[in-house]
């Protein structure tokens, strides 16, 4: 985060004191734009503090770790912060939350602007004592001295205030230490989490407005195809029924979703359809490949030289890796509500970029963007699958036409089809072990996926990474951690490979070519846990153990894991689980294991089934019975390290523990069969 002066940090408010806390966008979060992150932190005359933030709670965390930050820099108890966060008419833009960028870049923005209003309320107190403020100090909200105490709602309302206001404060507001936390680094349970349990919080799929209607959008019948003719007569003939055609937009509304989908069968019936030719999941691999955008230049990460590298190399090895589409599978799909009313557009959805979606309504309906209003209440996951606004975009138009709220809320079906997916990959890789058998060449191609964690951690002489895209068949965007998901999964499965040539035991071959200290730290403490050593000298028929590590998003992660492998029938089953994870200092160490359990888990199913399967432009497996998620039966004995360093600042936890799970498991697999793993999902094979 960039030096924040004072200018750019006080405003002062009409009721009590407005701290703004700003911070330059990254290029990804600008978009090819301008701005800066901002977080805004107001102090009441109630003596409240209130956050107000971009950012958004998809089931993350973020909304308990945001107002933790605020306490520890202003000495109150938890109770006392507010949280308001995702509505683009109180929050300011704090770009998307996604990267896990909420930990590193946000959470320190709600500190400093904390700490900036704690020095200026004892700034104020002093003047009230006349005490220097240096030597006073704030317990639970208010300062005490002399036998004397002003709380924060006094200060927040005293005449002293606006004189400490005119003041010079120091330059470079001081946050506390991670050493000296006293709310930040210690468990919390989410704030939100008696409302969940209870049920009595409303996702984006419970919110009601008077007199909405319910729609329901056609849907082309395959990839690719494009509307010829529709005729609506039918539908606009049925009781409260609107049906609405907008270009290639059609849909019904009516006032329940039996109604709107009765309508919407009519219109269906006399849709015709111009279709395309598309490619299946049995040739997609193939597709990729032919379809790349090859284009030779180096890269940043590239060193030496792989040619020379390979042919100097005493053994050589080349392998290629698969990884297909997968869904992001929330609890929850799309879903919005949208009310128009004098010309201004109010819209309730579940996105992790609202005032992206905001602009996206904005220039849908060539309204200015302070005429539409997004609102994001606590939704059902996103895993990086809700960046964008279809469901708010398809509401509003329905609304608009009606003339009344209007709820549309995907299917399954329609968030597994429409939806976009985690991107597929092809990925080559060649790699050279020199006469001492160290790395000394490696060549790695990741086609279309993404080049998130494409340069290797090890120490190696001559490297060359690429990625290149292609065309791909399938819509595909964000998922958790991107493409470090496959990148990793293929590296780490290919270490193992090179690990064997050198007849090299797995742990002992990734910490001969590690220098980074933090890496060999997980490695170190996921092994131990786990008694790598002492399993690998006892061998089981059907048995396996592997391990693999990464680096992503600033954290460190290791996983050592044991698979059984029905030799007749080729099951695979996941038996146990050690993970070392670490990522600097700790803001809350509770949330902090739930997210990297649920990152293992959501992990395992890409790992063992998840795939989306596709031919003549249609899903065939677009329901939950035939794409299967993992069940608590898929559960393995879970053991989760969680590394403290309080020396190091605090990065993002909710992407980085998924990447190392998979290429585990493949490791073990060979383990227990004999024969390595190229592809995902992984089947075994029978022995």
């Amino acid at each position: 985060m960039s030096t924040v002066n004072r200018r750019e940090f006080l405003e002062m408010a009409g009721a009590g004191l407005l701290i703004v806390a700003t911070a330059p966008l990254s290029d990804a979060q600008r978009g090819g734009g301008s701005g800066s992150l901002e977080t805004r932190l107001h102090i009441g005359e109630d003596g409240f503090i209130t956050v107000l933030s971009g950012k958004v709670e998809e089931g993350q965390g973020a909304l308990t770790e945001l107002a933790m930050a605020a306490a520890e820099e202003l000495r109150v108890p938890l109770a006392r912060v507010r949280m308001v966060m995702g509505d683009t008419d109180q929050t300011p833009n704090d770009g998307s939350t996604a990267g896990s960028g909420t930990t590193p870049r946000t959470a320190p923005l709600v500190r400093r602007a904390a700490a900036t209003a704690r020095d200026l309320l004892l700034a104020a107190a002093g003047r009230q004592f006349g005490a220097d403020a240096g030597r006073l100090e704030v317990r639970d909200g208010a300062v005490q001295h002399a036998g004397k105490k002003y709380g924060y709602a006094d200060l927040a309302r005293s005449p002293e205030l606006a004189a400490a206001y005119k003041e010079a404060l120091p330059a470079n507001t001081v946050v506390t230490p991670a050493k000296d936390w006293q709310r930040l680094g210690k468990p919390q349970v989410r704030l939100d989490i008696r409302e969940l349990v209870t049920g009595a919080h409303r996702f984006p799929s419970d919110i009601v407005r008077p007199g909405m209607l319910y729609g329901r959008v056609l849907r082309a019948p395959s990839y690719g195809a494009t509307l010829d003719s529709v005729d609506l007569s039918a539908a606009q003939k049925m009781s409260g029924v609107t049906a609405v055609r907008d270009g290639g937009f059609v849909g019904c509304a009516a006032p329940t979703t039996f109604a709107a989908r009765k309508a919407l069968a009519t219109v269906s019936a006399t849709a015709k359809w111009k279709t395309a030719e598309q490619p299946s999941s049995d040739e997609l691999f193939g597709y990729l490949k032919q379809h790349a955008k090859l284009q030779e230049r180096p890269q940043a990460q590239d060193r030496g030289s792989v040619q020379k590298g390979l042919a100097e190399a005493r053994t050589r090895l080349k392998a290629s890796y698969q990884v297909p589409y997968v869904q992001h599978a929330p609890m929850e799909p799309r879903a919005a509500v949208a009310e128009w009313q004098n010309g201004r557009l109010t819209v309730w959805t579940g996105t992790s970029n609202p005032a992206s979606v905001r602009q996206q309504l904005a220039e849908t309906f060539g309204i200015a963007q302070d005429r539409v209003r997004v609102l994001v209440p606590h939704f059902g996951g996103g895993f990086g699958g809700k960046h964008t606004g279809e469901a708010a975009t398809e509401a509003a138009r329905f609304a608009k036409e009606a003339g009344r709220p209007v709820s549309v809320q995907w299917t399954r079906v329609e968030e597994f089809t429409w939806a976009y997916f985690r991107p597929a990959a092809l990925i080559e890789i060649e790699a050279g072990l020199d006469a001492g058998n160290a790395i000394s060449a490696w060549d790695f191609t990741n086609y279309n996926s993404g080049a998130a964690a494409l340069d290797t951690p090890y120490r190696i002489a001559n490297t060359r990474a690429r990625f290149v895209a292609s065309d791909s068949p399938l819509r595909q965007s964000s998922y958790r951690v991107l493409a470090a998901t496959a990148n990793n999964f293929a590296r780490e499965a290919f270490t193992d490979e090179l690990a064997e040539a050198a007849d090299k035991d797995p742990l002992e071959f990734r910490l001969a070519h590690l220098d980074n200290e933090r890496m060999r730290n997980v490695l170190n403490a996921a092994a131990q846990r786990f008694g790598w050593v002492e399993r690998r000298k006892k061998r089981r028929p059907g048995i396996g153990v592997g391990l693999a590590c990464g680096t992503e998003k600033n954290s460190v992660v290791a996983t050592c894991c044991e698979v059984e492998v029905n030799r007749t029938s080729g099951a695979l089953r996941l038996l146990e689980v050690v993970q070392a994870f670490e990522c600097g200092a700790i803001l809350n160490p509770a949330n902090l294991r739930s997210q990297v359990e649920g990152c293992i888990m959501m992990g395992v199913g890409p790992a063992l089934r998840e795939e989306i399967l596709f031919k003549d432009g249609k899903l065939t497996n677009a329901r939950f019975a035939t794409y299967q998620v993992p069940q608590f039966h898929d559960l393995p004995k879970l053991d989760v390290i969680l590394l403290d360093r309080k020396d190091l600042e605090s990065a993002g936890a909710g992407e980085t523990p998924i990447i190392a799970i998979t290429p585990a498991i493949a490791n073990a697999v060979f383990d227990a069969t004999g024969k390595r793993v190229h592809s995902m999902p992984i089947r075994a094979s029978r022995g």
